[in-house]
């Protein structure tokens, strides 16, 4: 069973920080999705690809897939870099 842990980012419709620094570990497929022949959804028979867990660390994430066997790579996150821009700049 693999997993990855990686720090949820904000949404595009949140200015706050809540919530930010939550790590998700998230199963990956294990098997292939296929289109239903009646209805045309995607689906597979997989039920841990639904499963997300939530911690308040990178380290309790990878304590928690270590406990249970789990095969977990970690994605850094991203350094967050601010593009400070004036008003005044469209005018240029």
């Amino acid at each position: 069973m693999a997993a990855r842990i990686y720090q949820q980012a904000k949404s595009a419709m949140q200015s706050g920080k809540a919530r930010v620094d939550e790590w998700v570990l998230e199963f990956e497929q294990s098997e292939a999705r296929r289109a239903d022949p009646l209805m045309g959804w995607t689906g597979s028979g997989d039920t841990q690809a639904q499963v997300q867990l939530k911690f308040p660390s990178k380290d309790a994430a990878k304590a928690y897939a270590d406990k249970y066997g789990i095969t977990a790579r970690v994605h850094a996150t991203p350094p967050k870099s601010l593009h400070l821009q004036a008003y005044a700049d469209n005018f240029r």
